[in-house]
């Protein structure tokens, strides 16, 4: 069947799904396996980093499970209108694409409620310095900072049912603009009941301390009024932890593993390949203990160990700073948590908690630790820091999951009748719909 191929839908074996997808600013796919796993089609994810395409289309990633049983479109869009600024700007023809495909799967799978998972990239609201970047990498993050508003314009025109996000712990803090709180009172003055919490990924099943800021929200009239912490019905309960999920450490999530040394490669298992290691971090490694700080580094058998700058810093605030870094994981806790350069033991406490095996975790390793499936291939396969980025920059499948099961059991059921959306005929069909 071809994409746009009508006839070829409507012949496909129909398993029903529980609600349709679109999954904003998807990058490798972290949300849209969750939401397949919750039981819904993914109709879409959308990107502007075309480099995530061949790990989010890979069939033996994402594939829905539902009605025609294929593959997610992936859209390489930019959401943001064209420009001056941003002559790569593509609003007015992503929002051509999603009436086409959206009104298509509308009418297919009447009935059945549309989520918009809206995780846009976290980069404008970390701790990390400005100091040292481009002004045109500046204006790229205070450009994405407003992703979330440009969001809004997608919910207003085809008024999802269901609206998830989820972002870094600190995005509701004041400093960056209120982004947060605006995107929920914009949701809010569009109809939805919302709720927002930090909530730790350890808690859900995870292997991973990762705090997280969660944002849900259901079209008002059809929330089940036990969703509710309020008697005004504006105010959703946001749990905090699934009470069916056990704590999972790292050792039982990476354990059964084929162990490697530093700089080894192996033959068949897709990612798992550690990075080398230098003759001095070597010997930082060979002396850290699992689970300890990196004071360790002060009194090793080869002398002080620490940094040059590292011993500076700790001079000047008679203290151990950047305590993570050079040190291994606890193979009894959850990992702390997994980011872009969690291949490198120089970036925070990614050194593999087996005592034997001299190197940090691989991205077959990382992912597992963000819950991606072990079957779960990041491309290009012979590369490490490309998969290392999109799996620090995944949403962990297991949460999504968990809150979109959440979010369509809030739902009271659709009732027949006219739709949220006046699914027309296509406006725009893409490329590869053409074929």
């Amino acid at each position: 069947m071809r994409w746009g191929d009508e006839t070829g839908a409507a012949q496909a074996p129909r398993q029903k799904a529980r609600f349709l997808a679109v999954d904003f600013f998807c990058g490798a796919g972290g949300t849209t396996r969750g939401l397949i796993d919750a039981g819904g089609y993914v109709i879409a994810g959308i990107d502007k980093d075309a480099s995530c395409e061949a790990t989010y289309s890979d069939p033996a990633n994402n594939l829905n499970l539902t009605l025609d049983r294929r593959p997610p479109r992936f859209l390489h869009r930019d959401v943001f209108p064209r420009s001056d600024e941003n002559p790569g700007g593509e609003r007015k023809e992503l929002m051509a694409d999603l009436e086409y495909l959206i009104g298509r799967y509308r009418r297919w799978a009447s009935r059945t409620p549309l989520l918009f998972a809206v995780c846009a990239p976290c980069q404008p609201f970390t701790k990390l310095s400005r100091q040292g970047m481009s002004e045109e990498r500046k204006k790229r993050r205070a450009r994405d900072a407003n992703l979330l508003k440009e969001a809004c314009r997608f919910i207003r025109k085809f008024k999802p049912e269901m609206v998830l996000s989820e972002n870094v712990a600190g995005i509701d803090d004041p400093k960056y603009g209120g982004v947060w709180e605006q995107f929920r009172r914009d949701l809010e003055r569009m109809g939805y009941a919302t709720g927002s919490k930090v909530v730790c990924t350890s808690k859900f099943g995870i292997p991973q301390y990762r705090k997280r800021s969660i944002l849900m929200g259901i079209s008002r009239y059809m929330a089940n009024p036990e969703r509710f912490a309020d008697l005004l019905g504006k105010e959703l309960l946001v749990p905090e932890s699934d009470p069916d999920a056990a704590l999972i450490s790292v050792q039982e999530a990476i354990g059964h593993l084929p162990p490697l040394q530093a700089g080894e490669v192996h033959p068949h298992l897709f990612n798992h390949r550690a990075r080398g290691l230098s003759e001095v971090n070597r010997r930082r490694l060979a002396a850290s203990k699992p689970g300890k700080s990196n004071a360790y580094m002060a009194m090793t058998e080869h002398g002080d160990l620490t940094l040059p700058c590292h011993q500076r810093v700790n001079e000047k605030f008679q203290d151990r700073c950047f305590g993570d870094v050079y040190t291994r994981m606890s193979p009894h806790q959850p990992s702390p948590t997994i980011t872009t350069r969690c291949i490198s033991i120089s970036n925070g406490r990614f050194g593999h908690y087996d005592v034997s095996q001299l190197r940090a975790i691989t991205v077959r390793e990382a992912a597992l630790l963000q819950s991606f499936p072990e079957t779960y291939r990041f491309h290009p396969l012979d590369e490490m820091e490309p998969g290392a980025r999109m799996v620090g920059n995944a949403v962990p499948p297991k949460l999504a999951r968990f809150f979109a099961s959440y979010l369509v059991n809030s739902l009271v059921p659709i009732r027949p009748g006219p739709r949220l959306l006046r699914a027309g005929g296509p406006a725009s069909v893409t490329a590869s719909d053409r074929r």
